[in-house]
């Protein structure tokens, strides 16, 4: 049996960046055409000229932060939704309200990647502990579960003694759900003495520290972890041996700066941001995850110890949501890229808010091509233009911003 889940895994670089350019063009055609949100947002794009990455860079990018407020306006998905909602087969519910949808077809959320890369097989009896109400979690598993031509067992979240007597009955080889929940049902079935025959789990939801992992590891399981969105599906995987989570095959992914439309250098921290290609029904098209992460240095050049040739992250890292209250206004990370679009000789920039509480002090830290005080007047105008606040500007060394995705940082004392 194979070691891949199929043959796009290991394909040339060079061959994979020309598909995904080629699906993009595609997909971006199709969501101006049956989208309306899209149709408005990419109107004046040419789907046959994004033939590079530099075109896609030049699209706008909608972010998580915005679905409410879209939702609310267009009930129930924001028209972001190129299928009708009588086409679609579910909507579900995230915490924020935010609607996500579920369309026809096999493996929709495109999870049957990762739980092959962590061990699943055709046969096999899945448990799965995510949640089945409101949100797709459940859903999401299930079906890639199903791709596989697994058997799953939908036992949901809580009521632990339960799932302990029904891990007993039932000794399934294969595990998805959180890691910290996996760790409670083991703990619980050592304590009533009923055996585990778990073997292998595909986690995620939260993060997951080495020291769980090796917990883990001491009891027999061999644990990955997935990286997905109820929105997007899954963007990345563990596998064996990886350095860094493999990027999945069907969504175009970049690190661009926080709140802002410019890709990172590879191997700085930045935001992610999704293209999914291929999804009729709801064609996300540079869709901002609010999640932090990097590049592995080399990987777009360097196959994964797995022999897997995709690009892979480094994991989740954080936030990009840096936003911050400076005497009663909001600060958006958005609004320092901005202000560095008005200066093209800022090479990067970090605004940290000092001071107690009511009397806040906004200082924006620059690594400039130049440093004279033109230039830290014109900024400090630009600053009062767009944050409605007046600010410092202070200039700092070349290269000597931390390189941590930050670009708001909350330096107040409270206490």
């Amino acid at each position: 049996m194979s070691e891949y889940f199929d043959a796009l895994e290991t394909r040339d670089p060079a061959a994979r960046e020309q598909a995904l350019l080629a699906a993009l063009s595609r997909q971006v055609a199709h969501a101006r055409t049956h989208a309306p949100y899209f149709a408005q947002a990419l109107r004046d794009v040419d789907p046959q000229a994004l033939t590079s990455r530099e075109a896609l860079a030049a699209l706008p990018v909608t972010r998580k932060a915005q679905l409410s407020a879209l939702q609310q306006a267009n009930a129930p998905l924001g028209g972001l939704n190129a299928t009708p909602l009588g086409a679609l087969r579910h909507i579900f519910q995230s915490p924020g309200p935010l609607h996500e949808p579920d369309g026809h077809g096999p493996d929709w959320w495109r999870t049957a990647r990762a739980m092959y890369a962590a061990g699943f097989r055709r046969g096999e009896l899945v448990y799965n502990t995510f949640s089945y109400h409101f949100t797709p979690a459940g859903m999401m598993m299930e079906t890639g579960a199903h791709r596989l031509g697994c058997c799953v067992f939908p036992a949901g979240v809580g009521q632990t003694e339960s799932q302990v007597q029904a891990l007993s009955m039932l000794r399934p080889a294969a595990y998805a759900g959180t890691p910290s929940f996996l760790k409670i049902l083991l703990e619980r079935g050592a304590e009533l003495g009923q055996p585990c025959s778990l073997a292998k789990a595909l986690v995620s939801g939260e993060a997951m520290p080495p020291s769980l992992r090796a917990w883990f590891v001491e009891r027999g399981i061999k644990v990955h972890q997935m990286y997905g969105t109820a929105d997007v599906g899954l963007i990345a995987y563990e596998s064996e041996g990886a350095d860094g989570w493999v990027v999945d095959e069907g969504v175009l992914v970049e690190i661009v700066e926080p709140g802002g439309t410019r890709p990172m250098p590879e191997g700085e921290v930045g935001e992610v941001v999704v293209t999914v290609l291929g999804n009729e029904d709801y064609p996300l098209i540079r869709f901002g995850t609010g999640d932090l992460s990097a590049v592995v240095p080399g990987s777009s050049s360097t196959p994964s110890p797995c022999g897997r040739t995709n690009i892979r992250l480094r994991g989740w890292l954080g936030r990009a949501d840096q936003t911050t209250k400076v005497k009663g206004m909001f600060v958006h990370p958005g609004q320092i890229g901005e202000v560095m679009r008005r200066h093209p000789e800022l090479r990067a920039a970090r605004l940290v808010v000092t001071g107690a509480p009511g009397a806040d002090v906004m200082t924006l830290h620059c690594d400039a091509t130049r440093q004279d005080a033109g230039l830290a007047d014109a900024i400090a105008v630009s600053m009062r233009d767009v944050m409605r606040l007046k600010g410092e500007v202070r200039f700092v060394p070349a290269g000597s911003l931390p390189q941590d995705g930050k670009v708001i940082e909350d330096a107040r004392s409270y206490d």
